[in-house]
């Protein structure tokens, strides 16, 4: 089995936020680190409203790799809660706490509570790239099509 990649993290104030656990795995198959939510108080989002939520926490990630962060599909599915910016993303060179920025699709008010588990964070390596001005494309039997032209 490989090692894991090993990330460093800081807590912003250890001194309230020490009780928040920092973003781990739920199961042993998981792809996403659970992350949660450093509030102080109990924090409504009501329908059509967008917050960030803070984490508590910032993060060193190696070069060359990204996190992404991720909705968690229960608190969508069940509560309409999504993230505004979905994924997000986190560069190798941020060294901030990471926040949670999540919008309310559903009917009612959703309130988050300390130490809950709000998103998720997977780990990606980073490919950077050069553009190349090119006269034309190789063509694909797919060609420009796209936005459902394949049907239902």
């Amino acid at each position: 089995m490989n090692q894991p990649l090993i990330i460093q993290f800081i807590r912003i104030r250890p001194e309230r936020d020490g009780d928040i656990p920092l973003p781990s795995y739920m199961t042993s198959g998981a792809a996403g680190m659970d992350i949660r939510v450093a509030v102080e108080n109990e924090t409504p989002l009501h329908p059509g409203e967008i917050t960030l939520l803070p984490t508590g926490f910032a993060m060193q990630l190696p070069q060359g790799f990204e996190a992404q962060i991720r909705p968690r599909s229960g608190l969508a599915v069940k509560h309409g809660i999504g993230l505004i910016n979905s994924p997000g993303t986190i560069d190798a060179d941020y060294r901030g706490e990471v926040k949670i920025a999540v919008i309310n699709f559903g009917k009612k008010p959703y309130i988050f509570r300390r130490g809950e588990r709000v998103a998720q964070m997977v780990i990606n390596r980073v490919y950077r790239v050069a553009a190349k001005l090119v006269d034309r494309l190789d063509g694909t039997d797919r060609s420009d099509g796209g936005f459902g032209h394949t049907g239902r």
